[in-house]
């Protein structure tokens, strides 16, 4: 049995290129076939329809937009759950609604297969560097099976408990970074309103450990984007906005459900898209 990947964006093509290290065959599968036909001038197999990598995969990788895509992917005749191997596992990389992973693992179990999340973290530049920090959630024998795998790609790998503990972990952490990226654009302003310098804030904010790397990165390659014109910086940032808004929200439904109120995360999620486009 081969290992399986879907979803090759910016950060899931090094992850699945990392994959290759592996001495098993390694399925790969996106929309985009320019993608796929890049990782098998590397060597991976490319596949028509996720249809096949259920057929021949003992583990598949799923690191595509949002639940949406992720439902797409699992359920119908030609889906992962329909067509899928006995005990075979499917581990979701996608920021998602903890309900949804809880959904899917229990339709899984019903078909014989193992659903399990294993968001990450570190971006794009971490996929690439093969520094991940892999958040998983499932049973321990189920992550254990994984490990050699998500090790490809990954410096760090937490179980985080029970099916659901990682996307949890996940979302808590997503939220801590956008409300530091909401509070670095609103420091920022307000210094530069004031005749300050940013690289002034900075050098105070890195004296005392306020100010991460983190959130530097994301002022720079914000004007950095902001020099493409209003279009290019549209076009290259926007889609951060939609990611945060998409990411809060799924944290503020899961506290729902567990009758808690994130007053300031929710007026976060009601900002980031005009934070991360500096319309504020």
């Amino acid at each position: 049995m081969a290992i399986g990947f879907i979803g090759l964006g910016n950060i899931g093509k090094p992850m699945a290129k990392h994959l290759l290290k592996l001495s098993e065959d390694v399925w790969v599968y996106d929309v985009v076939q320019a993608s796929v036909g890049e990782l098998v001038s590397l060597g991976a197999r490319g596949a028509v329809q996720p249809k096949q990598l259920a057929e021949k995969c003992r583990v598949i990788g799923l690191c595509v937009r949002d639940d949406n895509d992720v439902d797409s992917l699992l359920y119908g005749p030609d889906g992962l759950f329909e067509n899928g191997q006995k005990d075979s596992i499917i581990a979701i990389h996608s920021t998602v609604m903890q309900a949804s992973i809880l959904r899917w693992a229990a339709s899984g179990k019903a078909k014989g297969i193992h659903v399990i999340d294993a968001p990450i973290t570190g971006g794009a530049a971490g996929a690439e560097a093969a520094t991940l920090c892999y958040m998983v959630g499932g049973p321990k024998d189920i992550v254990e099976r994984c490990r050699s795998i998500f090790s490809t790609s990954g410096q760090k790998i937490i179980h985080a408990g029970d099916t659901g503990a990682g996307i949890a972990l996940k979302l808590c952490n997503n939220l801590m970074t956008y409300a530091a990226f909401t509070a670095v654009h609103e420091a920022a302003s307000l210094a530069k309103a004031g005749g300050l310098s940013i690289d002034m804030l900075f050098e105070v904010g890195r004296s005392n450990g306020v100010v991460t790397p983190q959130m530097e990165a994301f002022i720079g390659n914000r004007a950095r984007a902001a020099s493409l014109g209003p279009e290019g910086f549209a076009k290259a940032f926007g889609p951060f906005g939609t990611l945060g808004k998409k990411d809060l929200t799924a944290a503020l439904r899961s506290g729902e459900k567990l009758g808690l109120t994130l007053p300031a995360t929710a007026r976060i999620a009601e900002l980031i898209e005009d934070v991360v486009l500096d319309r504020y």
